[in-house]
């Protein structure tokens, strides 16, 4: 699976391909496929995976039809949508700041994010929509504050981190004084959020996702060789005809406003836009960002991790969140201690 190929088309339009990376991407489609096929069938009616697949495609009868399109169709994509979202955020991210603890979650955007779903849960008493809408403005407002906090005749990547874990200090802050100034219920109904959810997700938080994915994906995908030529640093990428600005700007947006609806989605998740891009680095064992391989391990992150939540403690008593926290916190800790072995930290 080593080793590069060149495929050509019959316009005369060439493109590079990376075999091992391409293996990579499609093993991690068919896992998360068929974590997705596996987590629809468990719940206390379980189905199996042959009746979930035959139901998918119009064979089922009427109860499995409700149950699999009503019920666990749309919180299994929610789950695809936010870990794909969340593994493609991070890869951008530590991309662009070139450190593999560049990521939303150390940067301050799910901080932010959140503070906008408190706003209007603890203020305004605000529905599901509202907190949507809070979230995403939070997420947007917090981006924007930490790119012009660290613009100083361009945007360094060692500047962004350490202005974003500032901002996360700050924002944090505020989150916990809402916290406090809340009553009781507002408090419960904020920290279930808070703590990062898929239950109760169903169709109306589908498609926003998918809509901003269907425009974002590509967009990004589309500078994934300018990215790559980036790593070589600033002066070598102006010289070779990279708009540095330009596009570490477009990437920085693009992450933010997926990383930002991700949470609006399933509340802020943790640790699964830190760890998805560097795993997915490990197995392609390739240069550059890895866009879409981490955009695949993501999805299969989280959907795993929903079904370990559910196959351990039973569905819904213990919440996604909380198990990638875990596993995630214990990859955080591994990968510090592996960066200060190295010198880099």
């Amino acid at each position: 699976m080593r080793g590069n190929r060149v495929l050509r088309t019959p316009g005369g339009l060439s493109v590079r391909l990376d075999v091992r990376s391409a293996g990579v991407v499609a093993l991690l489609l068919l896992a998360a496929l068929t974590a997705a096929v596996v987590l629809i069938g468990t719940g206390d009616f379980a189905i199996p995976a042959a009746d979930v697949v035959r139901t998918l495609f119009g064979g089922g009868n009427a109860g499995q039809e409700f149950i699999v399109d009503e019920l666990r169709l749309p919180r299994v994509l929610v789950g695809l949508l936010v870990g794909a979202s969340l593994g493609l955020g991070g890869a951008l991210f530590q991309a662009v700041t070139r450190n593999p603890l560049g990521s939303p979650d150390v940067l301050g955007l799910s901080q932010g994010a959140t503070a906008g779903a408190l706003v209007m849960i603890v203020l305004f008493s605000g529905s599901a929509a509202q907190v949507t809408l809070g979230a995403l403005a939070g997420g947007l407002v917090t981006g924007a504050g930490i790119y012009l906090l660290s613009w100083k005749r361009g945007v360094h990547g060692y500047r962004l981190v350490l202005v974003g874990i500032g901002v996360s200090a700050i924002v944090t802050a505020v989150n916990g004084y809402l916290m406090t100034v809340s009553d009781i219920v507002d408090a419960t109904r904020a920290l279930v959020w808070m703590t990062g959810s898929l239950d109760g997700r169903d169709w109306t938080q589908v498609w926003p996702l998918l809509a901003l994915c269907a425009v974002l994906v590509p967009l990004v995908l589309a500078n994934a060789r300018a990215l790559r030529t980036m790593e070589m640093g600033d002066d070598v990428s102006n010289a070779l005809g990279i708009r540095v600005e330009r596009v570490r700007a477009l990437v920085l947006v693009a992450a933010v406003l997926l990383t930002a609806s991700a949470t609006a989605a399933a509340g802020p998740v943790a640790f699964v836009a830190l760890t998805a891009p560097q795993l997915a680095r490990r197995l392609t064992r390739s240069p550059g960002p890895n866009l879409l391989a981490s955009l695949c391990m993501g999805a299969t992150l989280l959907v795993v991790a929903d079904w370990a939540s559910q196959k351990i403690f039973g569905a819904g008593q213990l919440p996604v969140g909380v198990v990638t926290g875990v596993l995630g916190g214990g990859y955080l800790l591994w990968l510090l201690v592996t960066e200060r072995k190295a010198g880099r930290i």
